[in-house]
């Protein structure tokens, strides 16, 4: 398979230009955390790499923050927020590098040197350093979905968005790079990313879900997203008939974003939708929201929505504690970075955040997919699991094609 760059870079007076594949193999063969990822409708694909190899952050705060890559877990503390900073910096569209000021000169010629042999080389991706992964099983998921309503029936919450597991055999020409490459051409309208870090381990997806963004021209933006189900290919989004627990489901995710915003005392947005949507596979109910930083003096908008809408209720539910209350008591396995968030931080095009769903966490030899659904007082378990399922064909179309 072709790389997405030639081959040639620059770094100061050296102006070769490199295909992702070296890049990523050498930060690899470095032992360096790398994260490489493509905005929604994107031409080019970035990459940042850091010479620091474990550097972690407790309250990410994003106003004050260098550029670099940032790869938190669902449960703020079960796991570290990663902070990837961009001492090395690469886009497909040109195939440079570029290194920042904090770079040594001994750095630079070792990653170069590092460069020159990976091209032709798989090097293995960074493993999660912690025990093996728990698994949920069919009538586990089955049976969590049955007490939620049974909870939820109770009054003692809205909604709990409850997720599982599934453990798939990695083909045995399965390639990094490749994979993603893969990935890019199948899902263009999404977010899609790939991040390993030595001991946290090695993530793919391509997330339909803004958590947080803003961009260059300082517009703040997120979603409200909600609702699944299976597009069909040709069908016209405007033909998409809902039922009232997809209705009622997006409804509820609206109303936390909104309820945010009041917290803030935020009263100048815009709000667009809902409107039906095509990710991958799957159609969804997607509102958004935005608000024009240049004329709401609100400078730290962005790291204060973080930290009131993650988790969303779009990933736990409602409300926010017995929601996940629920999920850590009945779930039967812990999420790590699955429906966590992700993404480049003060970036030339700005900050975009996603959260990450149909993703995949790759071990040495064998891919665990992760997919969750939205449970109401109408939920039938058997058509939850169904749309796991359906959900899940996101990252098993990659692994198909090898």
């Amino acid at each position: 398979m072709a790389d997405l760059a030639s081959d040639h870079t620059t770094t100061g007076a050296d102006t070769r230009v490199y295909s992702l594949k070296q890049v990523v193999n050498a930060a690899l063969a470095s032992g360096l955390p790398v994260a490489v990822w493509r905005l929604p409708l994107g031409a080019a694909t970035h990459a940042c790499i850091s010479f620091d190899k474990a550097f972690q952050v407790e309250h990410p705060e994003l106003e004050n923050s260098p550029f670099g890559f940032l790869f938190s877990p669902f449960v703020v503390g079960e796991q570290p927020s990663v902070f990837i900073k961009a001492d090395i910096t690469y886009s497909s569209g040109t195939g440079l590098l570029q290194f920042s000021d904090a770079v040594t000169q001994t750095q630079k010629q070792e990653f170069i040197v590092a460069l020159e042999s990976a091209e032709t080389t798989n090097y293995s991706w960074h493993l999660n350093s912690s025990e093996a992964i728990h698994q949920q099983t069919e009538a586990g998921f089955k049976n969590a979905v049955t007490e939620a309503v049974k909870t939820i029936e109770g009054g003692q919450m809205e909604k709990v968005v409850l997720s599982r597991t599934a453990a798939k055999p990695l083909p045995a020409d399965f390639n990094l790079v490749d994979a993603y490459s893969l990935m890019l051409e199948a899902y263009p309208r999404a977010f899609a990313t790939l991040v390993s870090v030595p001991g946290t381990g090695t993530w793919m997806g391509a997330s339909p879900e803004i958590l947080v963004t803003i961009d260059p021209e300082k517009i703040f933006r997120t979603v409200a997203l909600a609702g699944t189900q299976p597009a069909i290919n040709g069908e016209p989004v405007g033909n998409a008939i809902w039922r009232q627990k997809e209705i009622e489901e997006q409804g509820m995710v609206e109303r936390y974003v909104l309820s945010c915003f009041k917290k803030l005392r935020l009263r100048e947005y815009t709000e667009v939708g809902p409107r039906t949507i095509v990710a991958g596979n799957l159609m969804h109910l997607r509102t958004d929201f935005s608000v024009d930083l240049k004329e709401v003096d609100f400078p730290t908008l962005g790291t204060d929505m973080l930290h009131l809408l993650h988790p969303t209720s779009a990933v736990c539910g409602l409300p926010k504690e017995p929601a996940l209350n629920f999920i850590l008591a009945h779930e039967g396995y812990g999420r790590s970075y699955y429906s966590g968030y992700l993404g480049p931080v003060n970036s030339p095009d700005g900050t975009h955040l996603y959260v990450n769903l149909r993703c995949m966490q790759l071990q040495k030899d064998q891919a665990i997919l992760y997919a969750g659904a939205g449970i109401t007082a109408e939920s039938n378990a058997a058509k939850e699991w169904q749309e796991t399922q359906h959900k899940m064909q996101t990252m098993l179309k990659i692994l198909t094609k090898f």
